[in-house]
């Protein structure tokens, strides 16, 4: 769930910076503007509706953060060996920035992610606090 605000926060925030560092505007002539939508905004609402109506069982803190950690390097290397095997950046504002600046930006997004899963952790125990749900039925049975 956390790759998915990650999807759609970062996207935007890029889209909106520069456009043509995430969505260059040849795009538009194979890609057509709603399903540049479905994969990028629409996932915003069935998130929300997915928190709202599943009670996620997390594993404890450090194996989660470490999953996420995993998923997020395997992404960079991916990233890497694409760019390594075409020459071509999967995101084109990887080609404007130096690799120092690739090392800090893919540092600093993964330092993101793991601040969403925490922040997915925590909304999901205010959400579903099963000892709460258990006070107010106690409660309104003894009225």
């Amino acid at each position: 769930m956390c790759i998915y605000k990650f999807v759609v926060t970062m996207f935007w925030a890029l889209y909106l910076y520069d456009r043509d560092l995430v969505y260059p505007r040849l795009l538009d002539n194979f890609i057509p503007q709603w399903l540049n939508h479905g994969m990028h905004t629409t996932v915003l609402p069935f998130i929300i509706i997915e928190m709202r109506t599943t009670h996620h069982q997390y594993p404890s803190r450090p194996c989660g953060l470490i999953a996420v950690c995993s998923f997020a390097v395997g992404y960079v290397i991916w990233m890497c060996w694409v760019n390594h095997v075409t020459g071509v950046w999967v995101y084109p504002m990887l080609e404007q920035i130096s690799p120092l600046a690739k090392v800090a930006f893919f540092s600093c997004l993964t330092v993101l992610i793991n601040i969403y899963y925490v922040l997915g952790e925590i909304l999901n125990s205010y959400i579903w606090d099963c000892s709460k749900c258990v006070l107010d039925t106690d409660k309104a049975k003894a009225d």
